[in-house]
């Protein structure tokens, strides 16, 4: 088959990480695989494998923009000219191209909703869907069905990979077994000797950040020498950046920008967590555990399927500053607990959300799309 998948941007995220991960199975299958998004970004990498960029303009989140057609316009030409059998979108605005163009050439139209969408009117009106919708979690799924009335036949559940050798090293360190190495790597990010309590996300509302900060306020009154690694970019950064000075906890924070591998950054952690009020999945939560690392994560929606409360790591309350600083100086306090949780959030990961899976299956909708 030929595969063209669309994206906005090619930067550091679970939804770049999502096509890269498709984009190389595929090519090894022996499937010829296109990727259009605005700017090359991490793709550089997999060009030398014989994956295709195609520079388009859809750096753009309204439905609306011109640069819409004018992707369309390039991307016509390219389905023409490469007999393209499926058009893959993954946001939005791709995926009002990703329909357009299966209407005006016939090719088959896949969608793949990362996450929850606001229930605009636009999406009821004009929604888009590709003849097959592919949601990363259960949660997900119910939120199409309920929200926004696509058929239950048309969507099929396949929930991220993660490739498992890559975080074989972090695994290792995370259960004590480098302990040298991890020091090192502190010290390249600038960190003291203290524990390290992490999350990696885009800095934005819905991802908690606010109540993660004001946990480890009342975290570091009772471990002073605990530390928060934030890594991430996005518009609340300024923000949450004066709220640790509010608290007086600034020295205890480091804000890192986006790491183009967290297999680079997750061994200094001691504990990740995502504190999410909504996720669909949580693709850094799943490298976290196959890290072989204890997770803290809130109880919604695809948090839910990878946490199993006290057995491959802990469940709290959304928003609840209190529940979520307990469950983090319960792991800082003890080390048989963290490591236990840790092994076994590992061997879940490895039982259920290998990338080998995930790319098989997608390539089964493709094949009976």
């Amino acid at each position: 088959m030929n595969i063209l998948y669309v994206t906005n941007h090619l930067n550091t995220g679970g939804i770049t990480s999502y096509i890269l991960t498709l984009a190389r199975g595929l090519k090894q299958k022996g499937h010829n695989v296109y990727v259009a998004s605005s700017k090359i970004g991490l793709l550089a990498d997999c060009i030398a494998e014989g994956i295709v960029f195609i520079p388009i303009p859809i750096n753009t989140k309204s439905e609306l923009n011109p640069k819409i057609l004018l992707s369309k316009l390039k991307l016509s030409h390219v389905i023409k000219q490469n007999n393209i059998h499926i058009v893959h979108s993954n946001s939005r605005t791709t995926q009002v191209l990703g329909y357009s163009l299966s209407k005006s050439l016939g090719v088959v139209h896949v969608t793949t909703c990362h996450g929850f969408f606001k229930n605009r009117l636009s999406r009821r009106i004009f929604p888009c869907w590709g003849s097959k919708v592919i949601a990363i979690s259960e949660s997900v799924m119910t939120h199409l069905v309920d929200d926004f009335k696509v058929r239950p036949q048309d969507i099929i559940v396949i929930h991220n990979g993660i490739d498992l050798d890559k975080f074989k090293i972090s695994a290792f360190a995370a259960g004590g077994g480098e302990a040298g190495c991890k020091t090192e790597r502190k010290k390249e990010f600038g960190l003291g000797e203290g524990p390290v309590v992490g999350i990696i996300a885009r800095l934005s509302d819905v991802k908690g950040h606010r109540y993660l900060i004001e946990a480890m306020k009342e975290v570091l009154e009772n471990v002073p020498a605990a530390q928060l690694v934030i890594v991430g970019e996005g518009r609340t950064e300024k923000k949450l950046i004066r709220l640790t000075r509010k608290l007086g906890i600034e020295g205890n924070v480091f804000f890192i920008p986006a790491v183009s591998e967290t297999v680079r950054i997750l061994p200094v952690m001691d504990v990740f967590v995502m504190p999410s009020l909504k996720e669909g999945l949580g693709l850094a939560l799943m490298e976290a555990m196959a890290a072989g690392l204890a997770v803290i994560g809130s109880e919604v929606g695809g948090i839910k399927s990878l946490i199993r409360d006290d057995y491959n790591g802990l469940l709290v309350r959304p928003a609840d500053v209190n529940q979520l600083s307990r469950a983090i100086l319960r792991l800082l306090n003890d080390s048989g607990e963290r490591e236990g949780l840790g092994v076994n959030a590992r061997k879940f990961i490895t039982e259920n959300f290998s990338q080998e899976t995930m790319i098989s299956r997608t390539e089964e909708v493709y094949l009976n799309a």
